[in-house]
Formats: C-alpha cells, structure tokens, sequence
C-alpha cells in the first residue's frame, strides 16, 4: 500500500492520500467515471478486492471475485472518455493499463469500459468493458 505523500498509482498529478487512496478508503466518492476508472485500477495494483466488488454495479457484479496472483501492474493511460462527468449518469472510459506476467513478460490489457451512477448517492459503478486487446 502506498504512503499518504506517495504519488497516486493511477498516473494523475497528485498524492496517494488525496486521489485514489481517498476514494479507496471510503473518504469520499469517485466524482467522474474516471475517476472511478483510476481508482479501480489503484484497487487492482493493491489487491483490494472488496472495493472492486462494492464499486461494480449490482447488475454486473460478480458473487466473488479472486486476482490473478503476481502481476505487478505498472501504468495506467487513458485513452478517451465519453461522458461520465458529474452531471452525468453514465459514462465510457477507454485505458491501457501495463503490466508485468509473474515471469516477466510484459503485457497490457486495452479495455472500453462503461459505467452508471447507481444507488440512492447516485455513486458512480463499473458496469462491463469490451477488451480490445491484450498481450
């Protein structure tokens, strides 16, 4: 887990403590679909599979959910995103996240993922993706 004054692992230009670690650590909400976009990528770079769960949407969301043992994930880059402002009630988020195999390779995951406000805070949630390429 990063320290507060460390950067943020999702790229943007701020500290742990006040971007993702924040959303992560229930202190507030994510306020856009990238934002949540970033923060769920922080949650797989920490392991942190309760808040992906709490933060995909009940439609969509898996009974369980286990990661991939010893990828060590190493940058995210967005790439578009369509709406998913705060005004808004769904959004698309298209990313690059990089990564290394548990051997080394390095490989990335493409992904055009969608995603709603739910829920009586109108909180933003991880619907689905379509993944465009990976290797």
């Amino acid at each position: 887990m990063p320290r507060d004054d460390d950067p943020c692992l999702c790229g943007a230009e701020a500290v742990w403590t006040e971007c993702c670690g924040a959303v992560l650590a229930g202190r507030r909400d994510a306020a856009t679909a990238e934002a949540l976009m970033r923060s769920r990528y922080c949650a797989f770079v920490v392991g942190d599979t309760e808040y992906l769960l709490a933060s995909w949407a009940s439609a969509t969301r898996p009974q369980q959910l286990s990661l991939e043992p010893g990828i060590d994930w190493r940058r995210l880059r967005i790439l578009d995103t369509v709406a998913g402002g705060p005004e808004d009630e769904t959004g698309v988020v298209e990313f690059v996240a990089h990564y290394r195999e548990p051997d080394g390779t390095r490989a990335m995951q493409r992904e055009r993922s969608r995603f709603l406000r739910e829920g009586e805070a109108r909180a933003w949630r991880y619907l689905d993706a379509a993944e465009l390429s990976t290797g």
